[in-house]
């Protein structure tokens, strides 16, 4: 695993685009997402796992608005080449890219996700955390520092 290269980028795009393929969750949008971020310069990581020189997972990390404070994060997309998954490329990833952001000085990371999945990793939903449009236990976060003061997040005008 390595941070990505701009030899990467239509490999990510690709495997992007294959990984939410059919998910029922997905609208299709995560790989105009990291190419908005990229663009943005609001990839604060992109990591990906490489498998015999073809990039097979890819994750994003990009910073988040929140008036709880500053030093926040967004975990995501994050994307598994479907032939890869069930075999922890993701779950490096995201340990990896938790791991840099934390290193960084992070004051925390949110997700919109599945809580079954992600809550592995220390994710919890928390009243203090919210995000318009989507059950409350499948937005959660992980705070790296005490946390004070409650609000709404709002992702990086990437998202859409």
């Amino acid at each position: 695993m390595r941070p990505e290269r701009s030899a990467d980028i239509d490999a990510i795009r690709a495997l992007t685009a294959r990984a939410f393929d059919g998910h029922p969750h997905s609208d299709g949008s995560e790989p105009a997402i990291i190419d908005r971020l990229r663009a943005a310069e609001a990839l604060s990581a992109s990591l990906v796992a490489i498998l015999d020189d073809q990039v097979i997972g890819h994750v994003a990390v990009s910073p988040v608005e929140w008036d709880g404070g500053d030093g926040w994060y967004g975990l995501g997309p994050v994307s598994v080449d479907p032939l890869h998954q069930g075999r922890g490329v993701g779950a490096a990833l995201i340990r990896m890219a938790l791991d840099d952001v934390r290193i960084g000085g992070a004051a925390g990371c949110v997700v919109a996700g599945d809580p079954a999945y992600y809550s592995r990793f220390g994710f919890q939903s928390d009243p203090r955390w919210t995000y318009t449009d989507l059950p409350p236990e499948y937005f959660m976060a992980l705070p790296f520092a005490p946390v004070t003061g409650a609000g709404v997040v709002r992702y990086h005008s990437a998202f859409g």
